[in-house]
């Protein structure tokens, strides 16, 4: 009597887990990533940098699902809408930010002074540059320090390796993304809430209104193209 209530009570957990797991709408498979940004809709961004450019081969699909590991929040959580949604969202700021993946290092960041004195916590450290790198272009030592110590890596005495290491490079970006950006969308607040987050003192409210306008083309080209819509709230 004691096996066969036991039986019947586990046969019943089971039987209530798989009609929990198969009835939620609520949250996306985490194998879900892979499955929406594929090869061909990685290659179709990476695709268009020309061989000159710096970034050729630096960002890959492979490198960025690699990333995204430490990351499983990200595009998983609420409806696959919603999850498709922040996938969008991040690639389009991808895609802007490194002009379509030609870049890694920011355009004349070497002529910038990206280095905030009066932040003790995170100091600069002399002959290091913290213009920016990556996807999301990183910047400032103020992000460099507190996204080297979350992901493993020096960022105040070793910025450059967010241009050498592509795994590393994503992983900033998905930091800063998780940080700054996830609960944003997913929140529905809409992509142009995600402008004011990367860039808002620069282009929103009037500051430069065509590098609005083209994140914002580039984040319902990707909604189109895995087939949902882009909600409301595009601009800021």
């Amino acid at each position: 009597m004691k096996n066969s209530i036991s039986k019947n009570y586990v046969l019943s957990i089971f039987l209530l887990g798989a009609f929990t797991i198969t009835a939620s709408p609520c949250y996306a498979s985490p194998n879900a990533v892979s499955g929406i940004v594929t090869g061909a809709f990685f290659d179709g961004i990476a695709g268009k940098a020309s061989p000159s450019c710096e970034a050729k081969g630096f960002y890959t699909r492979a490198a960025f699902l690699k990333a995204a590991e430490s990351y499983p929040e990200f595009g998983t959580v609420g409806s696959a809408d919603v999850a498709k949604r922040e996938i969008a969202a991040f690639f389009a700021h991808v895609t802007h930010e490194t002009i379509q993946m030609c870049y890694i290092n920011e355009i004349n960041g070497t002529t910038r002074d990206y280095c905030d004195e009066t932040n003790t916590e995170y100091p600069c450290t002399a002959g290091k540059m913290y213009y920016g790198r990556g996807p999301i272009q990183l910047s400032w030592n103020f992000n460099y320090g507190p996204a080297g110590k979350s992901i493993g890596f020096d960022g105040l005495n070793d910025p450059d390796v967010v241009a050498r290491d592509s795994v590393i490079s994503f992983k900033t970006a998905l930091w800063y993304w998780m940080k700054y950006c996830h609960s944003l969308i997913i929140s529905g607040q809409g992509f142009g809430a995600t402008i004011r987050a990367i860039n808002g003192q620069i282009e929103c409210d009037g500051g430069s209104p065509s590098s609005v306008s083209n994140r914002v083309e580039y984040f319902k080209e990707y909604c189109r193209q895995f087939g949902i819509q882009p909600g409301d709230h595009l601009s800021c």
